[in-house]
């Protein structure tokens, strides 16, 4: 159907004595729908279709019947009408009841708004990735943003224990260059362990006291509303899309150094979406207002992860083994690892320190480590059972009887 300014048209230049070809050329419309118009003597109007019989038709009835009575519900009524014989999809009930169900409100959210150095939001995304040999692996990101700047942090990491989790948080305060007055988390087990008989959080006790040192409050989002944190849920889909899908890295200390590449040529860098400026410039002004990270021996003990001594007297930790002696078998050490060096601590006792391994599978032993053992310590090896072969009686002969038969041979 053409517009009537359309229609018009053809009439006027009709009447100028234009040819229907010409008036076909001059508004772009086809021969055949310029004489169509000439020959109406009015403007055409759409004719309605034909109406087409649907599977509901059979089944119109019940389901006004069943609209009467409050259901709504798409799948409880397709379950009732497969008993009645309607053999058609769930796509055409739907599009059926759709204008008889009331307009969905959108929720409200209320927004918070934060002073600079007041707040940031913590929270682990999961990634996958695929090894050169195909296989599928599992790495989490730790991602940090100052809620007034935007600023961000991130940080890969193998294990997403308190250990590590602890060990983020240290290095993101020293990227920003100061802690928040408090940071916002969900119900994670690294900082909330349950709830009590009057549903009061229970904190775990390591990170209550770790947040207690750096001077930083916890806060936490109500359960199953994870969109109170939504500056960091974005912010983890941000370098899903952003860094991680073109993310190519060697090992874990290549693929974090790249990211932090990433956070500070583009993302700290990019024009917010919020607040129109870039969060490197915003960190600036809020870098005065964070609190001083206190010193690094006051954090040590925070820094250490509790690993347990094998039976052979080694210590597992970054997919490498470091000895210590195995009269420790069974019990708990803490790894406090240094970017050359790694210690081996019991209490405020550090046991030993070896040098950091640089490719995974690298052993360390300790001086002394298996003194004390003899090979009767050693695991029981299964030994092969013996076959028992029967004695066979051997006849002796002579050596001149093998000389006789070499000569006939020879012959």
């Amino acid at each position: 159907m053409l517009e009537g300014g359309n229609v018009r048209q053809i009439f006027e230049l009709k009447g100028q004595g234009r040819s229907i070809r010409e008036i076909s050329r001059t508004l772009g419309i086809s021969k055949n729908t310029v004489k169509k118009y000439l020959r109406c003597p009015g403007v055409p109007k759409a004719q309605p279709r034909p109406s087409r019989s649907s599977l509901l038709d059979p089944f119109k009835e019940h389901l006004r019947m069943r609209l009467a009575e409050g259901v709504l519900n798409c799948n409880v009524l397709l379950r009732e009408m497969r008993t009645l014989g309607y053999r058609g999809g769930k796509t055409i009930l739907k599009d059926y009841l759709k204008p008889f169900r009331p307009p969905r409100q959108p929720k409200a959210t209320l927004r918070f708004e934060t002073r600079p150095g007041e707040c940031a939001q913590v929270d682990f995304g999961l990634f996958r990735y695929q090894t050169p040999e195909g296989h599928t692996r599992l790495i989490w990101a730790f991602v940090m943003v100052l809620s007034w700047s935007r600023a961000l942090y991130v940080e890969l990491i193998r294990r997403a224990d308190v250990g590590s989790f602890i060990r983020c948080h240290v290095n993101a305060f020293r990227h920003f260059g100061g802690v928040p007055l408090r940071c916002l988390y969900d119900n994670a087990k690294v900082v909330v362990v349950g709830r009590d008989a009057g549903g009061r959080p229970v904190f775990n006790s390591r990170f209550l006291d770790f947040s207690l040192r750096v001077g930083s409050d916890i806060t936490l989002c109500r359960p199953r509303r994870a969109q109170t944190k939504g500056r960091v849920e974005r912010a983890i889909k941000y370098i899903r899309d952003n860094f991680w899908s073109t993310a190519r890295f060697t090992d874990l200390d290549d693929l974090n150094r790249k990211a932090l590449e990433w956070v500070a040529s583009v993302a700290d860098v990019r024009l917010h979406g919020t607040t129109r400026e870039r969060p490197a410039d915003r960190l600036a002004q809020e870098r005065p207002l964070l609190g001083p990270l206190p010193a690094t021996e006051s954090l040590a003990t925070f820094l250490r992860e509790d690993r347990q001594v094998g039976r052979d007297g080694y210590v597992q930790w970054e997919q490498s083994w470091y000895g210590w002696s195995c009269e420790w078998a069974g019990r708990n050490v803490q790894v406090q690892p240094h970017p050359d060096l790694i210690e081996l601590w019991a209490g405020n006792q550090r046991l030993i320190v070896h040098p950091r391994a640089t490719r995974p599978g690298q052993r360390f032993r300790a001086p002394g480590q298996w003194a004390g053992l003899s090979l009767d310590d050693r695991p029981p090896v299964k030994e092969p059972l013996a076959v028992q072969i029967p004695s066979v009686q051997v006849q002796t002969r002579s050596l001149k009887v093998y000389e006789e038969l070499q000569g006939v041979a020879g012959r």
